[in-house]
């Protein structure tokens, strides 16, 4: 099964219930099995609570009419994805699938509410969620509002490294695996333009490109790059 790090941003949903706690939840769940490319929920339709990632990752976009998706992020086990109406009213802003063979609980909305009632714990699972993708939210769109495709993917990297960056000697590494492809749709460009300027920043020092992780060397440089008129 493929495997990746936990990631240190949202904290585990059920951290800090106990395990009794713990075997109310996953009793009101009922467990479903994506293979890497399966739809989870799709936008505009019907929301139903929240889904429990426990293998895996799920990746959540937004698609426009023209064809064209727009990564929010990617979430890792321990989270989990359906909200912002986590108990089970509106419909979907956002699309789910599953980025790679993934296992995740689906929670109905109704029955989320009565465990939210009954473990604080829970409850404050899911703030801390909704808070942390609120700023996901928030990041999404100052990046798309900056000048140009090398703004994007500079705030991109900074962005990543606030959320999951662990220190180490040389630099800041993005403790989530992110390939070539997923950071092209978070930014709106080519896994092509990507790769290229990400050796770029490589060849300066800036970045150093470990398979699907990034170690942040100089955030600094980053921080100040300059707008261009690049295109992707």
């Amino acid at each position: 099964m493929e495997s990746f790090p936990q990631p240190a941003g949202p904290r585990p949903l059920l951290e800090g219930l106990s395990e009794a706690e713990r075997s109310q939840v996953m009793e009101r769940g009922r467990r479903r099995v994506l293979y890497r490319g399966a739809t989870l929920f799709t936008q505009e339709t019907p929301n139903d609570g929240i889904w429990l990632i426990e293998t895996g990752r799920i990746r959540v976009f937004y698609a426009a009419p023209t064809g064209r998706e727009i990564t929010l992020a990617y979430w890792y086990p321990g989270n989990f994805v359906g909200g912002p109406e986590v108990f089970g009213s509106g419909t979907h802003s956002w699309s789910g699938m599953a980025a790679s063979n993934s296992t995740v609980l689906h929670l109905p909305g109704a029955a989320l509410k009565q465990l939210v009632a009954r473990i604080p714990s829970l409850a404050f699972g899911i703030i801390d969620g909704l808070t942390f993708k609120g700023r996901c939210y928030s990041a999404l769109a100052q990046m798309l509002g900056t000048r140009s495709i090398t703004d994007r993917l500079a705030f991109l990297l900074i962005h990543l490294s606030n959320l999951y960056g662990v220190e180490e000697e040389g630099g800041v590494l993005i403790a989530a695996d992110f390939t070539h492809a997923d950071l092209a749709h978070m930014v709106g460009a080519t896994r092509q333009w990507v790769t290229i300027s990400l050796k770029r920043l490589s060849e300066q020092g800036v970045v150093t490109t470990r398979r699907s992780q990034i170690l942040i060397q100089r955030p600094d440089i980053l921080a100040r790059m300059p707008g261009g008129d690049e295109g992707a």
